[in-house]
């Protein structure tokens, strides 16, 4: 937060600071004026007024009756320029991110944390060697030792003719088309550090100004809180007592310069020892089985060195998680340095040890690719296995009724990041396959020119029919289960509103929007029943292949006409599915890259799912909070300071969390003069249920006694919005709702045309909102006094008596 470096002065007016939601909005739409004029900010994040308003403190008599508005328009940050509608395929990088916040809420287990965090920090990078070894599966397996080794193949494209071993070239030795190969997979390790490298240096390293700084934790019985984090030196918060300040108001939480730069180094380096041991591991078992003229110990060095490396990688990994407590400026030199340098020299001197010439070598078969995706596989497996008897245990010790799977959010949410990972990985190696097999099946040996990808790729491709088979039944008591409620509640919509007559169409619209709103609340329990059903198919599929060794097709051949047409029909149509999947996701982020409105509905993602801090995986999409939280929090801070004003900061949606995540920064001293209003928030039935530990009911009443006051708006019909869900005794109550939505029923002399049902938009169209507004501008007292005469002295006394 900024200093205060004006002297404070008094002022009659009062600030209304709007926060839009996902999607974005224009500064014009938020402040109901076409005429606007930017405040401070950038292109990218910035706060406007209206032209009218720009020297609205200078005329506080003005704004007796209305406050100042401003509006912050942060939606730059997610679906800004064209080349972010890139970051959707870095979706599973993003997923497993969330699940390292989704833990359960913990007291005392500081141990326990730091073993989650540890865990989901290896299920990330299990995920960044499966997209290196998928690259290398494609440039090194199915084009330089498959099709470039088979003439029937390379002749066929002319591309590949200076590599055909029928060509007799220098690069048609297999090692050295390994060795060509390989800068294919380098080349995308290296594009994603410079991205990483990139939103580092303009998110986690701006450093937030000097000044005033949020103040230390403090518990309810006014001593010092110790935070809760997984990095080493973390100590148990006390016992039976809540915080006031959490995680989030904490001053390093959005500052996550030093782990992001320590995770962005590992896993560079574990990409180039990825390709390092693609290239090394068949020129090495070459070596082995003959004797020529590299000596064997060579490829015996090189191979001690790989494990030495990785070893080092998973030290740099497990060691550190995220320091919160202050601004941890400090970097790990030799670790930032010297880590992907080194593994980086080692891949160099790996491709001169492979292109090394060796006569009567010959590429056949395909390279080791299915131990490698085995390995990885049953890795993540047993990692999620793993994470989600921490959470379950995290759970049992703190039990929070509204909490997601009872903590297994994270676990369930880290299988889902795997399987698109493997979807996305497995659709490629698919696809090019088939393109370079022409009419031929890979992998079935009809006519098929090369061996293709490895078999469990076509095992894990056959698991998908069968797996949306099963999530058919679910699907469908679900849609009978709403239909039902809904059934249910058009009896309460026509007593609700009092219609003598009631339209029959009319009542079931809006018992049905209600009933629909509901199967938010069914979600957590459809994503494990998606990540239960994954884990366990993924089990099969890995049995399958490594016990066959085949693909599904021809491993239950003379299994029974009904069995054989029924694994060919799974193995092709999981084909087609999964790279129909990978299709789409290129489809659309080249649309999004030319389109301003595709780019600004993909954002809607990107808006939900970064707005944590990259604290797992390096290169995840940025965090976006990064950089609009503090900018809220400033702009509160050296507003209240400079004009000792009232100030209410109004959120929609995940506005509202970003307000939220704002007021947690400020300064006690700021905070006294900050009302909090939220509407459509899914601050509790979304991040409460699903981020226990940053926005369970500890921390929420912590934001509650912190913040002067609070009041949420919500609708019956919102299936994004909800409670807050705070018992606050005999303090004012926080849930407001819900609203009438429709405000009216039918027609009505004041309503001549139908009302539309709002659901999650237009908060602001209902009278409530003005209402609730001004009722907390009248309960934010003014620091100094005004003077006594008619209506403001009459304001002053019922401010005083709230």
């Amino acid at each position: 937060m900024p200093p205060v470096t004006e002297a404070p002065h008094s002022t009659e007016a009062a600030l209304e600071l709007l926060v839009h939601g996902v999607g974005g909005a224009t500064p014009q739409s938020m402040l109901r004026d076409p005429r606007v004029a930017r405040v401070t900010g950038d292109a990218t994040a910035a706060i406007f007024r209206r032209s009218g308003d720009i020297d609205a403190e200078q005329h506080p008599e003005r704004y007796r009756d209305r406050p100042i508005e401003e509006a912050y328009c942060w939606s730059n940050l997610t679906s800004g320029n064209g080349s972010r509608a890139l970051w959707l395929l870095l979706l599973p990088f993003m997923v497993v991110n969330l699940a390292h916040w989704m833990r359960p809420t913990a007291k005392g287990r500081t141990r326990a944390v730091r073993l989650y965090g540890v865990l989901v920090r290896l299920v990330a990078l299990s995920l960044t060697v499966l997209l290196t070894a998928a690259a290398c599966e494609v440039a090194l397996d199915l084009v330089a030792w498959q099709c470039a080794g088979a003439p029937e193949c390379s002749n066929q494209r002319s591309w590949l003719g200076f590599l055909s071993t029928a060509q007799g070239g220098w690069w048609s030795q297999p090692g050295r088309r390994l060795a060509l190969a390989a800068l294919v997979p380098t080349l995308l390790v290296g594009l994603l550090w410079f991205l990483s490298n990139r939103t580092w240096s303009a998110y986690e390293s701006q450093r937030p100004l000097n000044g005033m700084e949020p103040d230390e934790d403090v518990l309810d019985n006014g001593t010092e809180a110790t935070p809760t984090t997984e990095g080493p030196g973390a100590e148990a918060p006390a016992a039976a007592t809540s915080v006031v300040r959490p995680a989030l108001g904490r001053p390093g939480f959005w500052y996550g310069r030093r782990l992001v730069a320590r995770l962005r180094a590992a896993h560079t380096a574990a990409g180039f020892l990825t390709v390092a041991a693609s290239v090394a591991g068949a020129a090495a078992r070459h070596d082995r089985a003959v004797t020529g003229p590299v000596p064997e110990f060579l490829g015996q060095l090189i191979e001690a060195m790989l494990v030495l490396g990785t070893l080092v990688v998973l030290w740099v990994v497990c060691r550190r998680g995220r320091s919160e407590r202050r601004l941890d400026n400090r970097l790990d030199g030799a670790v930032i340095s010297w880590l992907p340098g080194t593994a980086l020299a080692l891949l160099v001197v790996t491709t001169v040890y492979a292109a090394w010439s060796r006569p009567g070598w010959v590429s056949a078969g395909t390279l080791p690719g299915d131990v490698t995706f085995r390995v990885l596989t049953v890795g993540q497996g047993m990692l999620v296995v793993a994470l989600a008897a921490v959470a379950l245990g995290l759970y049992r010790r703190t039990p929070e009724p509204r909490t997601v799977m009872y903590g297994l959010g994270g676990p369930a949410v880290a299988m889902l990041a795997c399987a698109l990972g493997g979807v996305m990985t497995g659709g490629v190696a698919q696809r090019v396959a088939d393109w370079l097999d022409g009419p031929g099946t890979p992998g079935m040996g009809r006519s098929s020119l090369i061996d293709g990808p490895p078999v469990l790729l076509s095992w894990q491709a056959s698991v998908i029919p069968v797996l949306l088979a099963l999530l058919l039944v679910p699907a469908v008591v679900l849609g009978v289960r709403t239909w039902l409620a809904a059934r249910a509640m058009e009896p309460e919509v026509n007593k609700e509103y009092g219609e003598k007559r009631p339209d029959a169409a009319r009542t079931r619209q809006i018992a049905r929007t209600r009933a629909l709103a509901g199967l938010t609340d069914s979600a957590p329990w459809l994503l494990g029943l998606v990540s239960g059903a994954t884990l366990l198919l993924g089990a099969g599929a890995v049995a399958g292949a490594w016990v066959s060794g085949e693909v599904p097709g021809l491993a239950l051949d003379g299994a029974g006409p009904f069995i054989e047409s029924v694994a060919e029909a799974a193995q092709s149509t999981g084909s087609w599915m999964i790279g129909f999947g990978f299709i789409v996701f290129v489809t659309c982020g080249r649309r999004a890259y030319r389109d301003a409105s595709t780019r600004r509905t993909i954002g809607i993602l990107w808006d939900v799912g970064t707005f944590w801090p990259r604290a797992a995986h390096p290169f995840a999409p940025p965090c976006y909070a990064e950089r609009a939280v503090p900018d809220l929090a400033s702009r509160m801070s050296g507003w209240t300071g400079r004009t000792r004003g009232r100030l209410v900061i109004s959120g929609h949606s995940q506005g509202s969390v970003l307000a939220a995540s704002a007021v947690w920064q400020l300064p006690a001293e700021a905070r006294k003069r900050v009302a909090l209003l939220t509407y459509g928030s899914p601050i509790e039935r979304l991040y409460g249920r699903w981020f226990p530990a940053y926005f369970g009911p500890g921390p929420l009443h912590g934001l509650h006694r912190s913040v002067h006051c609070w009041r949420n708006l919500w609708r019956a019909t919102d299936p994004i919005g909800g409670q807050v869900r705070l018992d606050v005794g005999a303090g004012p109550e926080v849930d407001r709702g819900p609203l009438r939505d429709p405000l009216v029923y039918g027609r009505t002399p004041e309503h001549p045309l139908p009302e539309p049902v709002l659901g999650h938009s237009d908060y602001q169209a209902d009278p409530v909102f003005a209402e609730e507004r001004a009722a907390l501008l009248v309960r934010l007292e003014p620091v100094l006094p005004r003077q006594t005469d008619g209506v403001s002295g009459e304001t002053q006394s019922l401010s005083g008596d709230l």
